[in-house]
């Protein structure tokens, strides 16, 4: 990330970019630079010792749901050889990745991301194929993935509202606010009315009241966005615990057992075998959640509207000397994206449990920050890391019920350890906008 200083001029304090190495050390580059090839190394390392060298038997993998119409048959592995093939697979790419370093071989930034994606994909089928190892029950690949679509909803809506947020230059923090208040107050609108959709019309208003907070202080009284979107989670974490226990405890019945979205299987594409299952028999949630990415992809890079947010995000003076209403077009879209993100709250209490408890969001709004800086800040790449968050959450209640040699509490670790290691490892630089958290002040 640039850092940013100011510099005086008669207009005011002026931002001024320094280069993203200024300052920083030779030991601090030199980590940065090598982190993705030693990280791939120790992938392949613990396929090797700590998977391969355990793994006893065959793993069997199934991909057919229960009541599906087309049947696919199983595949069978052997669970050691399996382990060792995508062990030495990624000791070959971490050698693949140091040679592009070194300039002595080309590879590109799709190479690149091709290089990530074989080496976690290689992690995950030798930690899938060590756990089923042996065990007399097939491994369902199909409820695997479609769990991972239901886990990611809220951390996939979570990052769509900070790229809509980072792009034009407020860094919205508070996101676990606007899931958490828009779960709260879904939950209690469904239970009261009986609908679901006021519920969840009420839980997408939770989170553009928290939004618009946000729009006061940090766009207009220039607050530390920072520190806001954290105060504005702290606050709303203890006002929905103090309601949770001032009126849904004594009042369970009638202000906390909201009824859920129930799955909508499309015709002819829910009956595709594999795919079908997990993409098109889900809830309105999901759905919604494909038209709010394509709404956000084609709007930021083929409308006017994305073109004046990222010119706000990345040259708010100039954009304003041609014209663009700065302040203005920043509420706006911090107040559609909070929409966004009270929706995906609201998936918590009436698309999936069925009621509402305390931080029932459990910091996924911190790993949606996570998720739009691994994708980039840009709407396709904030899924797909949402999505490798959200398989991590599947995966370890997966392994729970396998009985794998692995304590709950580390398992449950598992979402929080893989956003650490992504951020810190294989993320490497990434520019946001160059605006991004410097308010603007209209000379």
């Amino acid at each position: 990330m640039e850092r940013v200083t100011t510099s005086s001029s008669a207009a005011g304090p002026l931002p001024v970019l320094l280069p993203p190495d200024a300052g920083a050390s030779p030991a601090a580059s030199w980590a940065g630079r090598f982190a993705a090839p030693v990280t791939f190394a120790v992938f392949g390392l613990v396929d090797i010792l700590v998977f391969g060298l355990h793994s006893h038997g065959s793993a069997t993998f199934a991909f057919t749901p229960e009541f599906a119409k087309v049947s696919v048959p199983n595949l069978v592995l052997p669970a050691a050889v399996t382990c060792f093939v995508c062990g030495g697979l990624s000791l070959v790419l971490a050698v693949v990745r140091l040679l592009s370093l070194l300039g002595m071989l080309r590879l590109g930034k799709a190479g690149r991301r091709l290089v990530i994606g074989l080496v976690l994909f290689a992690l995950v089928l030798a930690l899938l194929a060590w756990s089923d190892a042996g065990q007399s029950i097939a491994f369902n690949v199909v409820n695997l993935l479609s769990g991972t679509l239901d886990d990611s909803i809220p951390i996939m809506l979570g990052a769509l509202t900070g790229v809509i947020c980072s792009t034009s230059g407020v860094i919205n923090i508070a996101i676990e606010g606007q899931l958490l208040l828009g779960a709260f107050c879904a939950a209690i609108a469904t239970s009261v009315t009986g609908s679901l959709w006021l519920g969840l019309l009420c839980g997408a208003l939770a989170g553009s009241l928290v939004a618009i907070l946000l729009g006061v202080f940090a766009i207009s009284y220039l607050v530390n966005q920072v520190v806001l979107g954290v105060v504005l989670n702290t606050l709303v974490l203890g006002l929905t615990g103090y309601l949770y226990n001032a009126i849904m405890v004594p009042y369970t019945n009638t202000l906390n057992s909201p009824n859920t979205f129930s799955p909508w299987k499309i015709p002819l594409l829910g009956d595709i075998p594999i795919i079908g299952p997990v993409f098109f028999d889900a809830t309105v949630f999901l759905y919604f959640t494909y038209v709010v990415l394509a709404v956000v992809q084609v709007g930021l890079f083929r409308t006017r509207w994305g073109l004046r947010t990222r010119a706000i995000g990345e040259h708010p003076l100039a954009a304003d000397t041609v014209g663009i209403r700065v302040i203005a077009m920043q509420y706006r879209n911090v107040i559609l994206a909070g929409l966004i993100a009270g929706v995906g709250g609201a998936y918590f209490t009436i698309g999936s449990v069925g009621a509402f408890g305390i931080d029932m969001s459990s910091g996924e709004g911190y790993i949606a920050l996570a998720a739009m800086i691994f994708g980039r800040y840009t709407p396709f790449g904030a899924i797909g890391a949402a999505l490798l968050f959200g398989f991590t959450t599947q995966l370890q209640s997966i392994l729970s019920s396998l009985n794998v040699p692995i304590q709950s509490n580390l398992l449950l670790l598992t979402p929080y350890v893989v956003t650490i290691i992504v951020v810190a490892g294989l993320v490497g630089k990434v520019r946001g906008p160059r605006a991004e958290g410097i308010p603007f002040v209209k000379g």
